[in-house]
């Protein structure tokens, strides 16, 4: 996929720090926004699954987990 032109705002000191240490601004923002938008996708999946995680912690708590007579530790 390509990249694009965004505007942002940021603190005026941000700024000045960033660019006096010879930051790259926008990849520093590329990934803080994608790392950000990976926290809330995985956020809203578990809150759409939440019942299904809860059931199955349920019945691992009661019947035990699934194959543990398989494991050697």
């Amino acid at each position: 996929m390509g990249r694009v032109k965004v505007n942002m705002t940021l603190d005026a000191d941000v700024a000045e720090t960033a660019r006096a240490l010879g930051l790259n601004m926008s990849r520093l923002a590329e990934t803080a926004i994608a790392e950000a938008a990976k926290c809330e996708r995985n956020r809203l999946w578990r809150e759409e699954n939440s019942a299904a995680i809860e059931a199955y912690a349920e019945e691992v708590s009661r019947e035990g987990l699934p194959l543990a007579k398989f494991r050697s530790f």
